[in-house]
């Protein structure tokens, strides 16, 4: 009889964080602008011990108001 090795997959978990080098990456930006960027208040980055982390969800809410910001403010400029 033919024996089979199984391993089973371990189910693959979606990282509920970015990274800093992350978050540098799809902003295109280098990676000292980003954590210059993670020390500015209201950007959404969190210390954990030496790491620092942004919630994607909380990143994502930042974007959508800074994309809108920058909109209302253009708006405002060219009237």
């Amino acid at each position: 009889m033919k024996k089979y090795n199984y391993t089973p997959r371990k189910p693959k978990i979606e990282a509920l964080v970015y990274s800093v080098p992350e978050v540098a990456s799809l902003l295109d930006i280098n990676l000292p602008r980003a954590y210059e960027l993670a020390r500015q208040p209201g950007f959404p980055a969190i210390c954990v011990g030496k790491r620092v982390i942004v919630p994607k969800a909380a990143f994502e809410q930042w974007l959508e108001r800074a994309v809108l910001d920058k909109q209302s403010y253009g708006a405002a400029e060219s009237q």
